[in-house]
């Protein structure tokens, strides 16, 4: 079990108890821590010290990312952002078209146009309906590589983004979030024959792969710099998107990647003779990406995500992610700020 699901659990318990876990907890972290498609379906001391306070708020402020979501709304007035999707008719998406199970175009599909289809774009389609109406021509999907995500929201190209975009302190100054939709972690994804255990010293002289703006090569940077990665393990092969990570390991090129675990799983389900190897070492949670301060669509996309954690998540958890990732323990629990 997680942090994130302790602390959701603590709400249950009351009186004294309760009270004394989370000052337990709060003495141990402040001791560890340092600072197109379309689809037919106040006041404070001054000088010194207020510096110091304004540095740990900001500390804390960000200490659980996936919690800086605002508060879910419907309306009863659309905001700007909102009311000018509404007119323009449809929802512009930035999506992948190459995650297995996720965002991709099946190539086993007899349709005349093949559909996106995964999880993510399950997500999508839910929020379109919502938002738009259900209708047909409702969402236009943009195919984007990974470190195109950020500035395709900044510029006004997409809406938002649903792709696996796991949400962190340094991106939420670049873009807002939603609460979170999934939870996951960076694992090690390596061929089955190979001696490499996990995130561990068999990386010792192990190419890694990663895609290029994602939050496995900033952890694998991190902790080469800090020492918490074997020195020798050669993190230099980067690619614009996740899947190319598996096309260099099934060419040799690389011994190991490291990705989201729900999507290395994916990946492992289109090659057999690669799999998962030890256990996830973050914690990450999966939102939806939209621009900074457009808070009127940030809180509708919340709300969706309430009836949706309801209605539709567990249906869509099955029909794609079961069978590589197991039995879910459902959606992450949520927080606001």
């Amino acid at each position: 079990m997680n942090a994130r699901r302790v602390r959701a659990g603590l709400r249950g318990w009351g009186g004294v108890g309760a009270m004394a876990v989370v000052c337990v907890l709060a003495a141990v972290f402040a001791l560890l821590l340092p600072v197109a498609q379309s689809r037919v379906d106040g006041g404070r001391d001054a000088g010194a010290r207020g510096v110091a306070h304004g540095e740990q708020a900001r500390a804390e402020e960000c200490e659980a990312p996936e919690d800086q979501s605002l508060s879910p709304s419907s309306g009863p007035q659309d905001g700007a952002n909102v009311q000018a999707i509404k007119d323009r008719g449809y929802l512009t998406v930035g999506v992948d078209q190459n995650s297995y199970r996720w965002g991709y175009r099946d190539p086993n599909s007899t349709s005349e146009t093949t559909q996106l289809e995964g999880f993510d774009i399950d997500l999508v389609h839910a929020i379109a309906d919502r938002i738009v109406g259900k209708k047909e021509n409702n969402v236009r999907f943009r195919a984007i590589p990974t470190i195109r995500r950020i500035p395709a929201i900044q510029k006004g190209e997409v809406d938002m983004v649903v792709r696996t975009m796991t949400i962190n302190c340094a991106r939420l100054k670049d873009v807002a979030f939603s609460s979170p939709y999934f939870e996951t972690g960076q694992q090690v994804l390596a061929p089955r024959k190979s001696d490499i255990t996990g995130y561990d010293e068999s990386l010792a002289g192990k190419r890694i792969c990663s895609a290029t703006g994602s939050t496995a090569y900033d952890a694998l940077a991190a902790d080469k710099k800090d020492g918490d990665l074997v020195g020798s393990a050669d993190i230099r092969t980067t690619v614009p998107n996740q899947l190319d990570c598996l096309v260099r390991l099934q060419l040799g090129e690389v011994d190991a990647v490291v990705t989201d675990g729900a999507l290395a799983a994916s990946q492992a389900a289109q090659d057999p003779t690669v799999e998962l190897k030890g256990e996830p070492f973050t914690d990450e949670y999966y939102g939806v990406a939209m621009k900074k301060d457009s808070d009127d669509l940030v809180r509708r996309v919340n709300q969706v995500l309430v009836d949706y954690r309801e209605d539709g998540w567990q249906q869509s958890y099955d029909t794609w992610l079961a069978k590589g990732l197991g039995k879910s323990e459902g959606p992450p629990p949520v927080e606001y700020r």
